[in-house]
């Protein structure tokens, strides 16, 4: 079957450089998964954090379970990620002496049916390098429209 994207967070790329990536599972309630193979999951101000030897997902929006009772989740709550011992340590080591973040980048379905968030170790861009980056892609596009025009014959 594969693994199945329920969510994606496109501004990470476009805000960081992201240098490495791990994997991670994620602690979560009977409520919270359905509503997550429902796709109404968003990353978009989520960040991941360690704190006390754990990691932790904050501001991530699951909304609640449409079919849910008293006991639906709350929809910006803090989740535990699960990681390694030594993923979080060397997590810990990077963000605090190189001041790196860790950002969520997408969240998936693998192939066992759970839940798993992709998390990048990221640098912050600067203006100037998030302009070069669109004008980078936009001469790349016009260079391929180019390319495509002067093989139809125009």
């Amino acid at each position: 079957m594969g693994e199945e994207t329920i969510a994606l967070n496109r501004k990470a790329r476009h805000e960081f450089h992201v240098e490495e990536t791990f994997e991670a599972g994620i602690v979560l309630t009977g409520t919270e998964i359905k509503s997550i193979r429902a796709r109404h999951v968003s990353l978009q101000e989520a960040y991941a954090r360690i704190e006390r030897g754990e990691a932790w997902l904050v501001g991530a929006h699951i909304a609640p379970y449409a079919g849910g009772n008293r006991l639906n989740h709350e929809a910006k709550r803090t989740r535990k990620l699960l990681l390694h011992r030594d993923e979080i340590d060397e997590l810990l080591g990077k963000t605090k002496s190189k001041g790196l973040t860790l950002v969520p980048l997408r969240l998936y379905i693998d192939n066992r049916s759970h839940a798993k968030l992709e998390i990048g170790l990221a640098r912050g861009k600067q203006l100037h390098d998030r302009r070069r980056d669109i004008a980078e892609r936009d001469a790349r596009r016009d260079m391929e429209r180019a390319l495509a025009d002067s093989r139809r014959g125009r």
